[in-house]
């Protein structure tokens, strides 16, 4: 099969090209012309250049393509500019979903995430479960609603969707919000935890791009969903683990909840007087989604997809070293 893949220069987009790039299909990635494709090059991947924002260029690069696999998003939890959220995450979702329909494809695998559940009422929840009212980012709220635009092309107009959930990602290559606390931890940069009760669900970028994987090969499955990860544990837990692997203190101080929230109050209000990010990525965005938490289940992914989850440790000891290994260099 010919696969149109977006966001292939992203994290977990480079995993995927990788992996896919080890079967017999052909891969056609998207790329805007500033972006760093050498590792598409590298392995023979077609390049075309566009972006998800501009609808005729999208549909002109899936003209010939059998399937589909979405992965542009813009997950930050702080952006100088707020409405690029919506731009890419919304806009651009829309866009891609009805080039789809335009040519003709057999099948999109469009990769959400777990965070547009927001705070149902099921706990765990599961993909069947009505999301809760709030979600807590604006990250959230844009795929969120990219995704109720997709589901009704689903509906209306027979999208051949199936969408994926990932939870929190883990894994080599990373440089968002969850690796960020883990570098903030191993160079002790972290003053203080915070929320240490809430609990998250933390998945490995492999067994997400198994996943998706699996997801577009699998007969049958037209208007499935998929959420990706399992391992449950406490952001205590998680902080502990860091430094225990890199093998440095746990940060002395726990914040009170309310102070905490203060706080990227106010670093956020800076943040927007000086376009900078907030100090060690404290957002009132990031801090609500810590407060938060969220539990799911992912185990209709292991019955019907066949995955294996990684532990979640295997994750940090590759982020922990990959860190120190960098470390190490700029001390050369």
């Amino acid at each position: 099969m010919k696969v149109f893949i977006t966001g292939g220069t992203g994290f977990i987009g480079r995993h995927l090209i990788r992996r896919m790039a080890q079967t017999d299909h052909e891969l056609r990635c998207l790329a805007r012309p500033s972006s760093d494709i050498a590792h598409f090059e590298e392995l023979g991947v077609e390049i075309v250049y566009g972006d998800v924002t501009d609808k005729p260029s999208i549909v002109a690069a899936m003209q010939g393509c059998d399937w589909v696999i979405d992965l542009a998003n813009i997950y930050e939890f702080w952006l100088p500019d707020p409405s690029l959220f919506a731009k890419v995450n919304i806009e651009g979702t829309q866009n891609l979903m009805e080039a789809a329909l335009e040519t003709d494809v057999m099948k999109v695998v469009h990769v959400s995430t777990a965070l547009v559940y927001g705070k149902p009422k099921d706990t765990p929840f599961t993909e069947e479960s009505k999301p809760g009212p709030v979600q807590f980012s604006e990250y959230a709220r844009t795929k969120q609603k990219g995704e109720e635009f997709a589901w009704k092309l689903h509906e209306e107009n027979d999208l051949p969707l199936v969408s994926i959930y990932p939870v929190g990602v883990l894994g080599l290559g990373d440089t968002k919000a969850t690796s960020q606390v883990v570098r903030n931890l191993v160079q002790r940069r972290m003053p203080a935890t915070a929320y240490n009760n809430s609990t998250v669900v933390l998945v490995h970028v492999k067994d997400v791009v198994e996943g998706i994987v699996r997801a577009i090969e699998k007969d049958g499955n037209i208007g499935e969903r998929y959420i990706l990860g399992k391992e449950q544990i406490t952001l205590k837990d998680y902080y502990k683990m860091v430094c225990e692997i890199a093998d440095v203190p746990l940060p002395f101080l726990a914040l009170p909840g309310w102070m905490a929230m203060s706080t990227a109050h106010m670093l956020t209000a800076l943040s927007r007087i000086t376009k900078r990010p907030p100090w060690l990525g404290m957002n009132v965005d990031q801090m609500r989604s810590f407060k938060t938490g969220y539990l799911c289940d992912g185990s209709k992914a292991e019955k019907e997809l066949g995955i294996t989850y990684t532990p979640i440790r295997v994750g940090l000891e590759e982020e922990v070293m990959a860190i120190k290994q960098a470390l190490m260099l700029q001390q050369q």
